[in-house]
């Protein structure tokens, strides 16, 4: 048996661990545009990364290392993503990796970036962020902000796990993401630290799952992003470590971060879970979902508040899965929307489909009816001003 509680501090509560951001000018303000996550004692690191081919500087650079490399520094920035910038990229982080204070030991340092495309980084800003830091803060807050983009709050958490010999661990992360969001692995930046004594062969397996349990089944707009990553980096400082405890605590952690990223979705009002069930295969279950996740036309219903359901089902047909309109049902919570029995909705119906999508958050579920075979997505509307972030994006 195992406890896991939420705590206070975000990455500083994880022993061995210090973070801090500050403004070095990347962006205009005071909000923190630079950061840092790094350890006392070389960590193992495991990562995920985005499908999207043309993979960013950044992650080029990570791949680099040998296998089963150490790291104890991470470098993060905003406002610039660092893609699309050829050999000129990778230079440049090396450049900035090697101005930073030669007493902090570093070994293996990485870097993240997350912004706009296509333009080189800022070197000389992001170096003099070397001089205003603290290296020895513990300071979430500010490292939460500084990889903001288009995101409205904070994304961060840190879990307390009390082990049933009475031994504890924590575990805690910083992510960002609101728009450029699909389930294509890993959609958005985040940056999971531990002191659970974790086998370095169990790290890898074990994030790979949890992304695709929670990072991989959330859709703000269907697009893949150049810079997404997942990284977990840990201490092993509290010699603690149950893997069942450690997993279940790591899905919690990015599955709460998923649906973080999907409530400030770009312009979102409402978090939908799309419920696929008694689908023929696996595959058929997930491709469903996911395209319900992703549709425009199923998000701006959402966003009307519209209970209709023909946009269901033409996505379900649409999806290329195996399918029969005489048994499909689908339900908004509890309510029967559709079956072949119940085409059409009466008023009563109507208006009881119509509360349900005035909510924040409810779920559509789908039965296929031709298996055993089940995936949940997770979803959001899409309003009017999500056009408007993304044509001033770059201003």
């Amino acid at each position: 048996m195992f406890t896991i509680l939420p705590v206070k501090g975000g990455l500083g509560v994880v022993e061995g661990f210090f973070c801090d951001g500050v403004n070095a000018g990347l962006r205009e303000g005071t909000q923190p545009d630079v950061a840092f996550i790094r350890s006392d004692v070389l960590c193992d690191v495991a990562a995920v990364f985005t499908t999207n081919r043309f993979q960013a500087a950044p992650i080029k650079h990570y791949q680099l290392h040998e296998a089963g490399f150490q790291t104890n520094f991470v470098l993060m920035n905003a406002k610039n993503a660092n893609a699309m910038t050829g050999k000129r990229g990778i230079e440049d982080i090396d450049t900035i990796l090697s101005a930073l204070p030669k007493k902090l030991g570093v070994h293996n340092p990485l870097m993240s970036s997350t912004g706009v495309i296509g333009y080189p980084l800022p070197v000389e800003k992001i170096t003099s962020a070397f001089a205003k830091f603290d290296f020895d803060a513990k300071n979430s807050d500010a490292a939460a902000q500084a990889i903001m983009t288009t995101d409205s709050f904070k994304k961060e958490l840190a879990l307390k796990v009390e082990l049933e010999n009475g031994n504890t661990f924590h575990i805690a992360a910083i992510c960002k993401g609101a728009g450029m969001i699909n389930p294509a692995m890993a959609t958005m930046l985040c940056f999971i630290v531990t002191d659970a004594d974790i086998p370095k062969e169990e790290m890898q397996p074990l994030l790979k799952q949890s992304a695709d349990q929670s990072f991989n089944t959330i859709s703000v707009d269907g697009d893949t992003s150049t810079n997404d990553t997942v990284m977990l980096l840990t201490s092993r400082k509290s010699s603690a470590y149950d893997k069942e405890a450690f997993a279940e605590a790591l899905n919690m952690l990015t599955h709460r971060l998923a649906m973080m990223i999907l409530e400030d979705g770009e312009g979102s009002n409402k978090v939908v879970a799309f419920e696929v069930t008694n689908a023929r295969t696996k595959e058929d279950a997930i491709k469903a979902s996911k395209a319900l996740s992703n549709s425009l036309l199923v998000k701006t219903a959402l966003f009307g508040e519209d209970p209709n359901w023909g946009r269901i089902a033409s996505t379900i047909g649409a999806s290329g899965i195996e399918c029969d309109e005489e048994r499909l049902v689908i339900r908004y919570d509890d309510l029967l929307i559709y079956s072949a029995e119940y085409p059409v909705l009466d008023k009563e119906r109507e208006a009881k489909a119509f509360e349900i999508m005035k909510q924040k958050s409810f779920k559509i579920s789908c039965d296929i009816g031709l298996g055993s075979a089940h995936h949940t997505s997770y979803g959001c509307d899409l309003s009017y001003d999500y056009v408007k972030i993304n044509a001033d994006y770059r201003t």
